[in-house]
């Protein structure tokens, strides 16, 4: 009989520590690249331009972004992700791994932002809204806005440019300069200033920038949106007699304060190329970004005769029209006794 021997006790332990560390190894390996380090509900890593990847570290760990933020090293410095840092803003979903989120940063696939805006009044409102969705501050922005010779480059000037601004929804990346988010804006202008929309505006006689102007005063004007075409068309009969358009809302706007609730004689006179109680003709630029629906009723306005408008003494928001001052006076002298009856004070 052949005498059989066991295996050696020191190679078992050699084959037990050989077990472990591919285990370990294994384990560390699935970590880096295939485990899970995202959890609970989505987030986003913002990277700055000419950030370095010691900034990107910080910025995951100050934010909690990762959960295991040591596996995360790993997998990046066994892809060399430090020579490949691009700035963005990324979209880190739960379940997402390593492989993946670091994929995304090397290849510079970042989320864009959706930015939407409405009922936005001046130039420092549309700067400060641009300020919190992208990478560049308020500053920046209102900067480029208030540049004479970026409006120019676009066909605008300084006082009209914020009507570039047509109201949607739009898909920008985080990242992206001031001077090319206005770039931006002036593509999506003209789409919307298409052939059909020209051809109505060269018909009044006005520009498309004209038009915005026009459209934020009828805008400022309508509470309802039904009335705006009938609004529009009281002041292009007013700009075709060469009548001042005696525009409440303009006169708020040139005495900038939006508290005033009745446009009163002392805020008649203030002596600003937006009142136009004393400048005939349309301001030199929007008074608000005016909506879309406010720019197709003055390119499809109502026509008819009138000259006067008064708000309806039912206070619904409504108006009485006129086309002569007399009949404005008998609609006037309504709204004030029942201004009056409300004890409503000037």
């Amino acid at each position: 009989m052949e005498n059989k021997k066991g295996i050696p006790s020191w190679l078992k332990i050699v084959a037990l520590i050989v077990i472990l560390v591919g285990g370990y190894f294994a384990w560390t390996f699935y970590k880096a690249f295939f485990a899970s380090n995202v959890s609970g509900e989505k987030k986003y890593l913002y990277i700055h331009d000419g950030a370095k990847y010691e900034d990107v570290l910080k910025s995951i760990q100050d934010s909690s972004l990762l959960d295991d933020i040591a596996s995360f090293e790993r997998a990046a410095q066994y892809k060399k992700y430090e020579q490949s840092v691009k700035p963005g803003r990324y979209l880190l979903t739960p379940g997402m791994n390593n492989r993946r989120l670091i994929g995304n940063l090397i290849g510079g696939y970042q989320e864009p932002v959706k930015f939407r805006f409405a009922n936005v009044r001046l130039k420092e409102n549309m700067a400060a809204l641009l300020g919190k969705s992208f990478e560049a501050d308020s500053a920046q922005f209102i900067a480029v806005l208030n540049d004479e010779a970026t409006a120019q480059k676009f066909g605008f000037t300084k006082e009209n440019l914020i009507s570039i601004f047509i109201p949607n929804t739009y898909e920008i990346y985080w990242n992206t300069s001031p001077e090319k988010v206005i770039a931006r804006f002036d593509d999506e202008w003209k789409k919307f200033w298409n052939a059909d929309r020209i051809t109505k505006a060269k018909a009044l006689n006005l520009t498309p920038q004209q038009v915005s102007t026009l459209a934020s005063i009828v805008k400022g004007e309508a509470l309802h949106q039904d009335e705006m075409p009938m609004i529009a068309g009281l002041y292009l009969n007013r700009l075709k007699k060469g009548m001042l358009l005696q525009a409440d809302p303009t006169v708020i706007f040139a005495n900038n304060d939006f508290t005033i609730r009745r446009v009163l004689n002392k805020h008649l006179r203030m002596d600003n190329p937006y009142n136009t109680y004393i400048y005939r003709g349309l301001p030199p630029g929007p008074i608000s970004i005016p909506s879309i629906a406010a720019i197709d009723a003055v390119l499809n306005f109502k026509q008819h005769d009138y000259i006067y408008m008064c708000a309806k003494d039912d206070f619904s928001g409504y108006h009485n029209f006129a086309k002569t001052e007399v009949e404005h006076l008998v609609n006037a002298r309504k709204f004030q006794q029942a201004l009056d009856a409300r004890n409503i004070k000037k």
